[in-house]
């Protein structure tokens, strides 16, 4: 891996079986959030590089081998990357840390996570049957109904979790017998470039992966407009998103968003009745907001905890942010890393800001903090903040900040803690802790949002849909359903013994 005193431009475009550089020549510097020091440097693609990779993926489709190939086959190369993954977990988990901030610890899990989607989706496709028969009410009539790849997919992937968001797409993607172009985040781009690698390596036909490392709102927008992709998969924030399904309207595409969140964490008295459970929810309430720098989209970023134990639950939950250790994530001890940008920090400082005005409690954070060896002044370090006395009018309550950034409110009944939870355009995530199973179902049945978890707060299952409600998206990844955004249906009705109709009597 190049580091800041030998940095030599990548051909990090990949098209048709080819690795090049950009059109333009064009390129792009890879800035490590530690210390904001250049460490890569990439292929800055624009509209004429997408439209290559397309019409590569066009070809391969039209043309090739791929959406024909036996499922079977397609499940053993799905198989063949993901022990590749596990072959290479180190140096991708090391590349995924330095390249979006996060610990090595959390790049390693990203990279076993990825590996299992591709598992999957290679037995999930495995296991299928060839069609679901439907009866026509006749032995003379053979109808099935099949499914078939959508064509040429379009995905653009967010800079929090670069392989895994990728992986999500383009697993399911490849076992449907679609070809696709990816657009990684133009500030994460490394790992997903890495994986086009292993695809070839693993032997995917040429055509059938693409990706064009660029901005958005170059490589992006022409990806979602473009007439000869048939699905755009857009992992991202609301406006982005927006953008990206206004494009792709007029050409009547299949559209796929998962979108933002502004997740509650609700937490009832009766969860902490004993020191065991008051303590673990306490750690995972820590866990729901500031894994990441809390750059997560289902991130645990509202505390809704029951007025008569919140004084506790809040100064022990302050007390305990002020002890994680922030710096560079290839340091060992180090719990969390820093904000992947300048921009990304100076929003949350102005979500902050805007918090103490509005009447907000600061009880820790709030700052950068101090440099220290593991923590170069230089990087995008921004402290574990805890901010009590919020409400819903506050910018910080109702908007994603998508940083290390928790609120808390309050309520005193069950019906008061569902209205709060509920009370947001988002509906992605949410947690519920209490002692009690009968509340526990109640009140996640009557949650308004994609994935609910109860008493645990973060897991996800690659067997189970991921979604959500609101403006919190429009697509579903994972689990059958996210299988099933990469395919279109066909009803195929065979008469096996045809006879005139005889309608007409001319």
């Amino acid at each position: 891996m190049a580091d800041s005193t030998d940095l030599r431009a990548r051909d990090t475009i990949y098209a048709g079986g080819e690795w090049r550089a950009a059109v333009s020549g064009a390129t792009r510097e890879i800035l490590d959030p530690a210390d904001a020091r250049p460490f890569a440097v990439v292929a800055e693609g624009d509209e004429k590089d997408t439209d290559l990779a397309v019409a590569a993926a066009r070809q391969a489709f039209d043309e090739g081998p791929w959406p024909h190939t036996p499922v079977a086959e397609r499940a053993a190369l799905l198989r063949r990357v993901a022990d590749l993954l596990v072959r290479d977990r180190e140096e991708l988990g090391l590349l995924e840390a330095r390249d979006a901030g996060k610990t090595v610890e959390e790049g390693r899990v990203d990279i076993d996570c990825v590996a299992d989607a591709f598992r999957y989706f290679a037995d999930l496709v495995a296991a299928e049957a060839p069609g679901r028969v439907v009866d026509a009410g006749s032995p003379d009539i053979h109808s099935v109904v099949v499914h078939e790849p959508v064509g040429v997919c379009a995905l653009i992937t967010p800079w929090n979790y670069p392989l895994l968001q990728a992986s999500w797409k383009i697993a399911p993607a490849l076992a449907a017998g679609n070809t696709f172009v990816v657009k990684p985040s133009e500030i994460t781009p490394l790992t997903t470039v890495a994986l086009i690698g292993l695809l070839v390596e693993a032997g995917l036909p040429a055509g059938v992966a693409n990706i064009v490392t660029g901005p958005g709102h170059t490589v992006g927008a022409r990806m979602a407009e473009h007439p000869d992709v048939d699905l755009v998969s857009f992992t991202g924030g609301l406006v982005s998103g927006t953008k990206v399904a206004q494009a792709a309207a007029p050409t009547v595409k299949k559209v796929a968003l998962e979108l933002g969140g502004k997740n509650p964490n609700v937490v009832f008295a009766d969860a902490c009745a004993t020191e065991e459970g008051f303590d673990t929810a306490v750690d995972q309430a820590l866990n729901a907001a500031f894994i990441h720098s809390g750059q997560v989209c289902s991130a645990g970023a509202r505390l809704i905890v029951e007025e008569s134990v919140r004084d506790r639950f809040v100064a022990e939950l302050a007390r305990r942010a002020e002890k994680i250790r922030l710096g560079r994530g290839t340091e060992d001890g180090v719990e969390c890393g820093p904000l992947v940008s300048a921009q990304q920090r100076e929003k949350v400082e102005a979500y902050v800001e805007s918090a103490l005005k509005e009447g907000a409690v600061l009880r820790c954070g709030g700052k950068r903090p101090e440099a220290a060896p593991e923590r170069p002044a230089s990087g995008y370090f921004y402290e574990p903040t805890v901010l009590d006395r919020c409400h819903r009018e506050m910018r910080v309550v109702r908007e994603e900040v998508f940083g290390p950034v928790l609120t808390v409110e309050t309520f005193r009944t069950e019906d008061e803690a569902v209205a709060l939870a509920n009370d947001t355009e988002y509906g992605l995530a949410g947690g519920v802790w209490t002692a009690d199973p009968g509340r526990a179902r109640r009140v996640a049945g009557r949650l308004r949002h994609g994935t609910v978890w109860i008493n645990d707060f973060h897991p996800y299952l690659p067997q189970a849909e991921w979604g959500g409600f609101g403006k919190s998206g429009t697509g579903r990844e994972l689990g059958p359903a996210g299988l099933a955004e990469y395919r279109e249906t066909k009803h195929v009705y065979q008469n096996l013994a045809p006879a005139p109709v005889r309608w007409f009597r001319g």
